[in-house]
Parts: structure tokens; sequence; C-alpha cells
């Protein structure tokens, strides 16, 4: 497998709870870690994160200062097979919905672009996007 073109790294405030949860609730599976530097490479069919809890502040690329909510201003949409079974999933889980689970069809030019998505926040405050493609359709067409 390729190795991704883009992978964002999340700064988390406890690397043990968002991996539990990344795992546990969202179904991502750890390729790889570096528990001595609280470090972890997550995959989830293809769509890949890293996360990590600074513990240098000699070794991070912080712009400003780390303060709650850390994912202020991201929102990463993840494509997955089976939506529908992810949302019980986080249902289940009791984690915090942003947005439910919804059709909606983007355009694009003249064409639209369907996701059935929903939204949900992770523990520090990251937005994922999550969708399952609905195909194209003309624009206009309902």
């Amino acid at each position: 497998m390729p190795s991704p073109k883009l992978v964002p790294e999340l700064y988390v405030s406890e690397i043990g709870h968002s991996r539990r949860f990344y795992t546990g609730v969202l179904g991502f599976a750890v390729l790889y870690d570096r528990p001595e530097e609280r470090f972890a490479w997550l995959d989830r069919d293809g769509a890949a994160l890293m996360l990590e809890q600074p513990v240098d502040a000699g070794r991070t690329w912080l712009a400003g200062p780390l303060e709650p909510p850390y994912g202020r201003g991201i929102n990463l949409q993840i494509e997955v097979a089976d939506v529908d079974a992810l949302h019980a999933a986080v249902l289940a889980a009791d984690a915090p919905l942003m947005l439910p689970l919804e059709e909606r069809w983007y355009r694009r030019g003249d064409r639209e672009v369907g996701n059935r998505q929903f939204v949900v926040r992770d523990p520090d405050g990251y937005l994922l996007r999550f969708f399952q493609d609905l195909g194209s359709r003309p624009a206009g067409d309902r």
C-alpha cells in the first residue's frame, strides 16, 4: 500500500484517551506507535492520522499556545465503506455528534456529488466528518 500524500498530525491532551477513542469507537488501527514519545500512527482503510501528546516543548511545532479545544478550526473528511455502522458505533459510545447522519448533495460544476455523512467531535475538539459516497447526478436533479 503506498504511503498517503497527506497525513495530519493531531496534538492531543492525553494519548491513551485519544488512542482508545480512535481505535475503539472509530475503528482505526494502530500501524505503529512510540509510547516513549506518546505518538501513534493510525489508519482506517487508507485514511491515516498521527496522534501526538507533546512532551518536549523543544520538539513540537506549535504556532501558538496549545489550549483546549485543540481542534479549533479543523474538520477532517474521511470516506468509509459503511457510514451507518460507524454512526451506530459512535452513538453507542455516546460520542459528541456535531452533525447527525444526513444525506447531502454538493454542486461540482454541472454535477452534484452526494454524501451520506455525520460529524463527530474527538476528545480534543477535532471535528471528523465521516461519509459514504452516494455517487453523482446532474446538478438540479432532486
